[in-house]
This record gives C-alpha cells, sequence and structure tokens, in this order.
C-alpha cells in the first residue's frame, strides 16, 4: 500500500464530485441522442474523439437547440472534467475548455462536476499516472473495445494533498511538462522530415526527369494474378497452407505472418510466394491501393491471394529498382489516380491500368547505382528513426516518472527534482 505525505488522504473520484444533483453522468444512449439528431450548428456534442490525454480535441458535432433543452442533465461546463469510458488508453481523460460553449457528453463520455475544493488539473493529471492505468487495466473488461463502467470510474483513487498543495504542485508538474512536450514536439517534427526525406529521394532517384517515360508494360514480361483460396480467420501455422492479406504488402516491407490458413487440399503451390518476387496490392485504400513490396525471406507454403499481383521484370530491369521506383510518389499517385471503387476504404487498380503507370526508362547501370545511393540514404534513415524512438521512449519514461512523483509528493520544485525523476524513469 501507498504511505502518503503527512496531510494528505487518499479519496475516490465519486467523493470529489460537487454538491450538485447528477455531478457525474455519463452522455444520453440509444433513441436519446441518435444520428439524426445532428445538426449543422448549435450546441456542441462531446465525443470520444474529442478526449484526448490531457487534450480536447476540437472535433465538431452538434444538435439543435431544442434537443439541448432536453438533455440538460449531460451539459458540461467549462472546467468540468471530461473521461472516456471507451478505448485502448484508459481512463483518457482532460478539461472541457472555457470556449466550448453549450455542449452536452455522448455516450461512453463521462462528465464531472468537481467540489470547490479540488483542482480540476490535479484530477485530470491523478488519471494519468501509472498506477491509475495499472488498475484501470484490471477493471475493464470488454474485447477489441476495452471499456470502464461508470461504477468502476467513480472508484478511481486520488491522492489528495491540501487545495494549495494541488495548486502548488500541478503548478511544478506543469512547468516540467511543457518541456516534456516540446521535447516530444521536436521528435514528432524531426519524423516527419525523415518521412518527407524518404519521399523526396524515392522521387529524385528513381521518377527523373532525365530519362525518357515509358509505361510498365515495357519494363515487365508479365503480371501473374493470385486467385480467391477462401480462408481461416487465423494465420498458418508452419505446416500449414496460408494466403496472405493486403496487410502483408501495405507497409513497405513484407509480413509474412499477415496471412489467414487454408486446407492444404485446396492449396496450389502454382501462387507460392518466392524470395525475390515483387508483389503489389491490386486493391486497398486510396492511399494504399497499388503498394508494392519486395520479399526478402519468406516461409514456404504461403500464397498469393486475389488481392495480390506479382509482377516480372523484364531482362535488364532490376527487380529492386522496379519495386522502388514503383514505390516513389510519382507512381503512387498515378496509381491513386488509376483505381477505381466507390468506397476510399477498398479501391481497385487493374491489370492494364497498373500497366499504363508511367515510369523512367533507366539503363541497367544507373539503375543499380540509383539503387546503391537509396540503401545509403534509407540506412541513415533507419539510424536516424532508431535514435528519434528512443527519444520519444525516453520522454514517456519521463511523464510517467514525474507524473509518480507528483501525486506522491516528491515534486518539490527545486533543482534536485530532475535528477529524482531521471533515477526513476531509469533513463
Amino acid at each position: 500500500m501507498t504511505v502518503l505525505p503527512n496531510g494528505w488522504k487518499l479519496a475516490e473520484l465519486n467523493d470529489l464530485q460537487s454538491e450538485e444533483p447528477r455531478a457525474i453522468t455519463d452522455g444520453p444512449f440509444g433513441s436519446n441522442l441518435a444520428r439524426a439528431h445532428y445538426t449543422a450548428s448549435g450546441p456542441r456534442v462531446v465525443r470520444l474523439q474529442n478526449i484526448g490525454d490531457g487534450v480536447f480535441n476540437d472535433a465538431r458535432a452538434h444538435i439543435s437547440q431544442a434537443h439541448f433543452e432536453t438533455l440538460r442533465t449531460h451539459e458540461v461546463l467549462p472546467g468540468d472534467l471530461l473521461i472516456a469510458s471507451l478505448g485502448e488508453v484508459l481512463p483518457r481523460a482532460c478539461l472541457a475548455p472555457a470556449s466550448l460553449g453549450p455542449a452536452i457528453v455522448k455516450a461512453d463520455c463521462i462528465r464531472v462536476r468537481l467540489s470547490r475544493d479540488v483542482d480540476p488539473r490535479w484530477v485530470m493529471y491523478s488519471l494519468q499516472r501509472p498506477q491509475v492505468r495499472r488498475w484501470a487495466d484490471d477493471s475493464r473488461h470488454g474485447v477489441g473495445r476495452p471499456r470502464l463502467g461508470l461504477k468502476v470510474i467513480r472508484q478511481i483513487p486520488v491522492p489528495l494533498p491540501p487545495l494549495d498543495e494541488q495548486r502548488r504542485i500541478v503548478d511544478i508538474l506543469e512547468d516540467h511538462l511543457s518541456r516534456l512536450d516540446a521535447a516530444a514536439s521536436s521528435v514528432e517534427a524531426a519524423e516527419r522530415r525523415l518521412i518527407a526525406l524518404r519521399r523526396s529521394t524515392l522521387n529524385a532517384l528513381f521518377s527523373g526527369s532525365d530519362y525518357p517515360r515509358v509505361p510498365l508494360r515495357e519494363l515487365v514480361v508479365g503480371i501473374e494474378a493470385g486467385r480467391s483460396f477462401g480462408g481461416s480467420s487465423h494465420p498458418a501455422s508452419d505446416d500449414e497452407w496460408g494466403i496472405i492479406k493486403v496487410s502483408a504488402m501495405t507497409w513497405g516491407t513484407f509480413r509474412a505472418n499477415e496471412n489467414k490458413a487454408i486446407a492444404s487440399d485446396r492449396a496450389d503451390a502454382r501462387y507460392e510466394i518466392n524470395k525475390g518476387d515483387l508483389l503489389i496490392s491490386r486493391a486497398n485504400t486510396t492511399a494504399y491501393v497499388g503498394a508494392s513490396v519486395l520479399v526478402g525471406e519468406v516461409r514456404p507454403r504461403l500464397l498469393l491471394s486475389d488481392k495480390s499481383l506479382r509482377i516480372l521484370a523484364a531482362p535488364g530491369v532490376e527487380r529492386e529498382w522496379l519495386w522502388r521506383a514503383l514505390s516513389a510518389p510519382d507512381a503512387r499517385s498515378q496509381m491513386s489516380a488509376a483505381a477505381t471503387g466507390t468506397k476510399d476504404s477498398m479501391r481497385n487498380i487493374s491489370q492494364p491500368a497498373l500497366l499504363n503507370i508511367e515510369l523512367s526508362a533507366v539503363p541497367v547501370t544507373d539503375q543499380k547505382a540509383a539503387v546503391a545511393i537509396s540503401l545509403e540514404v534509407e540506412t541513415g534513415i533507419q539510424r536516424l528513426t532508431v535514435d528519434l524512438e528512443a527519444a520519444a521512449v525516453r520522454g514517456e519514461r519521463l511523464r510517467q516518472a514525474l507524473l509518480g512523483a507528483a501525486f506522491s509528493g516528491r515534486l518539490t520544485g527545486r533543482a534536485t527534482d530532475i535528477e529524482m525523476v531521471e533515477e526513476m524513469a531509469s533513463v
């Protein structure tokens, strides 16, 4: 059991609510607030997507003033604590901003109106503590979409010093967190720059204007389409045949574990995937239709599906060069434009449309040189990516250690605080 500093007590969230009726309430369910009630303007509806971890996200939804009046018991006022009861990160909470205006909470969102004896910031940050997150992991229910019930949320433990001390500690905590937030923003900006560098490198090396443009059909000897084999919902074990899913080809590297098992009597070895194959996803979202991968080491008994194509490079065309040329933003934009389908979630590109995608006709010696330069750049990008990921992990450890220090009375505002927090975070 955690020993609290002198003058502190351990309360439950339920003990911290104001004395007004329904100070803690969840949003209306079912027919009380259906999609049909939404309007283009009017009072706001606070939904799950609005509740970030310590941040209110301004995604807007509205209802009419008349319907708002019937739901006044679910009203949100500036400074109210908002808690998401559904999602991977629980409990996720933020404060209603002063600029919100008239609003109510939707289902799966909890509004807590706190007593004047409690600093709302103190309670919000308390819900981000590692101890509370572990407690919530043990208390949540539901498969696929974890949930905390209202009864459980009322029981969330909150260490509580006197109000003046709450405010003092939160001010110190926010000063440290602002520095971590700035560092996290710098890491995110650097990650975006690396993505932009990768894209610009691909375009510069594999979509250059120094060579004539030709359709893909002049650079290949054919395309082999997969077929539908049915399949189960579980991945194939090592001794089973499997067919790849779209996700095996989506992210730039071949993911052999993204597959579905099929019965051995349905397998056709002509469609088996081999090391060195250049594969393209013929069906995917608008952003990823036509995504390609070059297969490295691959397990046996893995088959092309009806949503995958195998590209057969012509003599004098390096497969790795062709893969990178097809992955360049110029080629990707052509594929997205050529894809058909009524839903963005599943677009298709036909073989004739794919064969019409224009690439540069590059001599094989220049293909090899471009691949070599690309590999060198990619090695540097990967090295920097690892460093940035390590910085992000360090920042999150420091954040959790800061919260642990704040809510155990060890955050004092002295210069030695950061040394203590770094020791707690083991960084």
